[in-house]
């Protein structure tokens, strides 16, 4: 059986991937954070399934409350796959009181607003998976309670202090573009997660764990040789744009740039990457407002192309731009699209 797992982006919704990959290590891992990106991403899984041969399917979602309308659809979508040949189980496990009305309409969605997402999803897994506790770590129950602690508030238990820690870790946790490289940024967060065990028994482990954090993070980005955070950062960053470089790439007359979306604080990745690419020329990223910024290394006068393509303007190796027609999206090829039409529209 092939398992398709969307969840929530904060620490009870990525805690829930880090339960069901014991079990499902190959599955195929979403995030959203509601509105057009729980959409998205339903999508997208559905176009997968279609695409692939399995038939045999499970779709969890987790720690996301669809509304009427969302959860309408899906069923609608499941049900037509199914009449169709495939066997697609479908399982929602959530705690927001708002999908109740969908939580008695259908099934497949489960609502309990007494625990966390995490919890119920634990609890799940114990239950219709035999193999599953003897897959869970020493102490792994109490990172669960921690966890529940926190997402439901319950400041009177002895871990939610930890539970604290815990998720202000997975919010910082912003060394990785969750877009772009989405994959990567959940492996960053969940390996946090997991490092946490280490502190979750122990006397102030709370303590422990927030004093530890810094050097947990390092150890996930540093490639042998330490590094300051920066630096390491950046390294880490360029070595998966190289490896998508091709794809990233949009022209510029006959100038070559790479182009992001939604990475944010480009300078020193931007500055790493032109050294190291000598054949690409400037460097545009795109935030979810439709604001860019833009960075070269002397080959192309960036304040200029930015006077060009839209509202914008600054210094010839670093410059900004706003774009007043841009329309909300969380697909890369839609971005890709959107600014390459504009550099070719460019006088």
């Amino acid at each position: 059986m092939k398992l398709y797992h969307l969840s929530h982006t904060d620490l009870d919704g990525y805690a829930c991937q880090l339960i069901s990959k014991k079990i499902y290590k190959n599955g195929s891992f979403f995030n959203a954070n509601y509105g057009v990106e729980v959409k998205v991403n339903l999508n997208n899984i559905l176009e997968d399934i279609k695409l692939n041969d399995q038939k045999d399917i499970f779709i969890l979602i987790t720690d996301l409350n669809l509304t009427n309308d969302e959860s309408k659809k899906l069923n609608k979508d499941i049900n037509n796959l199914n009449n169709n040949g495939y066997k697609i189980k479908l399982q929602l496990l959530d705690h927001h009181g708002t999908g109740q009305n969908s939580a008695d309409k259908y099934d497949w969605y489960y609502l309990d607003t007494s625990r966390s997402a995490t919890k119920i999803t634990y609890e799940y897994f114990k239950e219709n998976y035999e193999e599953f506790s003897s897959l869970c770590e020493e102490n792994f129950d109490i990172l669960i309670e921690s966890i529940n602690a926190v997402d439901i508030w319950l400041e009177d238990n002895k871990y939610f202090e930890f539970g604290k820690v815990c998720m202000t870790m997975v919010a910082k946790a912003q060394e990785i573009n969750n877009i772009l490289f989405a994959k990567n940024n959940r492996d960053y967060r969940l390996t946090l997660i997991s490092n946490a065990l280490e502190y979750v028994a122990k006397d102030d482990g709370h303590i422990l764990l927030d004093e530890n954090i810094y050097r947990l993070k390092k150890e996930y980005l540093k490639d042998n040789k330490n590094d300051t955070m920066d630096n390491l950062s950046s390294k880490y960053l360029v070595k998966m744009i190289e490896d998508q470089k091709e794809y990233l790439t949009v022209t510029y007359k006959n100038h070559k740039g790479l182009l992001t979306f939604t990475l944010g604080n480009i300078s020193i990745p931007a500055n790493r990457f032109l050294k190291e690419n000598i054949d690409y020329d400037f460097f545009i990223d795109v935030g979810r407002r439709g604001r860019a910024s833009m960075r070269a290394d002397n080959k192309v006068d960036v304040a200029v192309l930015a006077s060009k393509i839209g509202k914008g303007g600054g210094h010839p190796n670093a410059a900004g731009v706003a774009f007043h027609d841009w329309k909300d999206t969380i697909n890369y090829s839609d971005v890709k699209s959107y600014i390459q039409s504009k550099l070719d529209n460019s006088n």
